[in-house]
């Protein structure tokens, strides 16, 4: 775990990325940030979490460490452990977890659920739909108090790379860190698709089952509705039909082992 700090003083502010070493993007953006060395109102945390995994190309070492917090400093496993430990240097910080998928090019966040930290920083950030994971969050980052976790945009693009430092930059201006009174150093603007600047809320419901073998397709487009009676994928040329209204999330036919991705409904809207 590598860990910069900018700022004097106890960060009460953190940014989190390589929690799967397969996801470059975010230690890019924290690496880049930390070579412009921008001038700072309060002290912040920036944590590349799993190096050797990141070192390996692979998305972990032992386990998902995305599913292994709180963990335990004295496990077995590397991943185990170092949630342990990364769950202690995040103690009392606000935090932003960056990611990326292979189902969605444009970034989005998930949170445990709708709080004030959510409704007071996601719609500051670059993206334009927010995630309420709830029940799935087991062993998840997100459980830990005041965390927002982002998909920056595909994995191993430099798209999401860029959308990384757009959300790192919102993120702290939204927090508060950067000095926006620097002129090499503007205010990240919002850049959002809607006029009203609101951001959506969908909620998690159910898991869409896969079989790990066989030849997946899916016919759906995330974050938009799929109707009952609707064909949304299929395995080995045999179709999943909808048993009712939903909105499709994560939904990919290689993103994850065992599922395509995730059953949601529309809640409602942040501004």
């Amino acid at each position: 775990m590598r860990i910069y700090e900018l700022g004097e003083g106890t960060p009460e502010i953190a940014v989190v990325g390589g929690i799967h070493g397969d996801e470059p993007c975010g230690p890019v953006a924290i690496e880049r940030l930390v070579a412009e060395s921008p001038p700072v109102r309060r002290p912040v945390k920036l944590v590349v979490a799993n190096e050797e995994a990141l070192d390996a190309g692979v998305r972990y070492l032992d386990e998902d460490l995305n599913r292994a917090f709180p963990g335990d400093p004295d496990a077995d496993s590397h991943e185990r452990r170092l949630a342990g430990h990364l769950a202690r240097e995040l103690r009392g910080c606000t935090t932003l977890s960056l990611h990326s998928t292979q189902s969605f090019a444009e970034p989005f966040a998930l949170v445990d659920r709708v709080d004030a930290v959510t409704r007071a920083i996601c719609p500051r950030l670059p993206i334009d739909v927010v995630v309420e994971t709830d029940r799935f969050t087991g062993g998840r980052l997100i459980e830990h108090a005041h965390t927002v976790e982002v998909e920056c945009g595909l994995q191993g693009t430099d798209e999401a790379a860029e959308n990384a430092y757009a959300l790192v930059r919102a993120f702290l201006d939204a927090t508060d860190v950067l000095d926006a009174d620097d002129e090499r150093f503007p205010s990240a603007s919002r850049a959002t698709a809607h006029e009203d600047g609101e951001v959506t809320v969908y909620r998690l419901l159910d898991q869409i089952p896969k079989t790990p073998d066989g030849n997946h397709e899916v016919f759906a487009a995330n974050f938009e509705a799929v109707e009952e009676g609707e064909s949304f994928a299929a395995t080995d040329g045999s179709s999943l039909v909808a048993d009712r209204h939903f909105y499709p999330v994560l939904l990919s036919p290689y993103g994850y082992e065992d599922i395509f991705g995730y059953v949601a409904e529309r809640v409602g809207a942040l501004s």
